[in-house]
């Protein structure tokens, strides 16, 4: 197994984050924005961006409901963003089977 065997959509330190914050909630549920925002202690334009890339991948999906002060944006896990994940875990195990 090589470095290259790692997604580097996922390798990012902040999407690894992310996506490894999604996994963790039960399969078809979903965090608001600024939850995600709270835990991952990112600024909104820097989280922004990384959802855009992994949305962008198939990743992950973003939901806004409401408009205005009262608008609110869920983001969640697709099926291909828990198997990318899987993979990643993977390649990385593999990676580091030897030490």
């Amino acid at each position: 197994m090589t470095a290259e065997a790692l997604d580097p959509l996922i390798h990012a330190p902040a999407r690894l984050r992310i996506m490894a914050t999604l996994a963790a909630l039960p399969e078809g549920v979903a965090l608001s924005f600024t939850r995600l925002q709270d835990m991952l202690e990112l600024t909104p334009g820097n989280l922004i961006s990384h959802l855009r890339k992994l949305e962008d991948a198939g990743y992950l999906t973003t939901t806004k409901t409401g408009n205005g002060t009262a608008s609110r944006t869920s983001i969640g896990l697709t099926g291909r963003g828990r198997a990318a994940l899987e993979a990643y875990r993977d390649a990385l195990r593999g990676l580091l089977g030897g030490l």
